[in-house]
């Protein structure tokens, strides 16, 4: 027992408590850095929230076959279907956040995010690395009067033309808001469900204008069965050095539909930063460069670490929820 007056022993129990509380820190310091030298130490799992066989699985399928032998264990695609992504969000938040869970992402996960229909915030993720990142055309008929981007947007301003997007409230839907509100247009939405039927539907001439992503209008723009007239993004493709970008007509508006992986923002710093460098190594290998080709893209402008995806996709998120608010979507 401490004998003396009440001050010093008052004294006596904050230092005591203070040397418990650093203690305590330290050794969750050196749990998390012991957890972080042995991962991984089992097989991770890659929660998808698309069905087995479409592009975020394939995507992700193609990701793994590297990463597993950069980090030297199993992984294994588990798909998470409902909520456009809300089953998957809540299911990774039900996970411990040690780096065995790792979430594919959409923008259909930042729409979700934004529009309140999962427990997930975007705080709660750290983006790891980014697979793909596809721009945007904005094209017309090969048979359209509009042969440049001036020429579109000099009739748009005359009068509402029919734009074709896959889904209400989707990619295409929020890069047009984001291009009518930067030109100063009025435009009419038209959604077909998918982007295969926008692209059919552009063909068939049912629409005026439409905005497919590189990877789905390749084939067209290089027949001519398309006119690329700008593609939605700071600067011209190295592909198409012949399509103006928006920016450089002095329309700030971009768009494009990535896929990347996260995991909770919780993760030890050193977790995300061997998953995100085993995944980037396994992307600028051929087996995934040449996916990527397959699809009209490049490892340069698509693969990205854990600092740039993870600032970009919270870019992105904050771009969606500010044009679902001025849509109505979002209250």
């Amino acid at each position: 027992m401490i004998k003396g007056n009440n001050s010093f022993r008052r004294k006596v129990i904050k230092t005591s408590l203070s040397l418990i509380t650093l203690t305590g820190l330290g050794a969750f310091g050196l749990i998390s850095s012991a957890n972080a030298d042995k991962y991984p130490s089992k097989p991770i799992e890659l929660v998808i929230h698309a069905k087995y066989g479409g592009g975020t699985d394939t995507t992700a399928r193609m990701v793994s076959i590297r990463t597993r032998r950069n980090l030297g264990t199993d992984i294994s695609i588990v798909a998470k279907r409902g909520g456009s992504g809300a089953k998957a969000q809540n299911y990774v938040l039900s996970k411990p956040a040690d780096g065995y869970t790792i979430m594919a992402l959409t923008q259909s996960h930042l729409y979700t995010m934004a529009r309140g229909k999962s427990k997930m915030k975007i705080d709660d993720i750290v983006g790891v690395a980014r697979a793909m990142d596809d721009p945007t055309f904005i094209a017309v008929s090969g048979k359209s009067n509009y042969k440049t981007l001036e020429d579109l947007v000099s009739a748009s301003k005359k009068g509402a033309l029919n734009w074709g997007v896959a889904q209400i409230g989707g990619t295409e839907h929020i890069g047009l808001a984001q291009f009518a509100k930067e030109a100063g247009i009025k435009f009419k939405v038209v959604p077909f469900g998918s982007g295969a039927q926008m692209v059919q539907a552009l063909m068939a001439g049912k629409i005026d204008a439409t905005l497919p992503n590189v990877s789905e209008a390749a084939n067209q723009v290089a027949d001519g069965s398309f006119r690329a007239l700008a593609v939605m993004a700071e600067n011209r493709l190295k592909d198409y050095p012949n399509v103006p970008s928006t920016y450089e007509k002095g329309i700030k508006a971009k768009c494009s539909t990535t896929r990347g992986y996260a995991v909770l923002a919780s993760t030890p710093q050193p977790i995300i930063d061997q998953i995100s460098k085993a995944m980037v190594k396994a992307m600028k290998h051929d087996v995934f460069s040449s996916y990527l080709s397959g699809a009209g893209l490049t490892v340069e402008s698509s693969v990205a670490g854990t600092k740039i995806w993870d600032k970009h996709l919270k870019a992105e998120y904050k771009i969606a929820a500010s044009a679902l608010k001025e849509l109505g979507l979002v209250k």
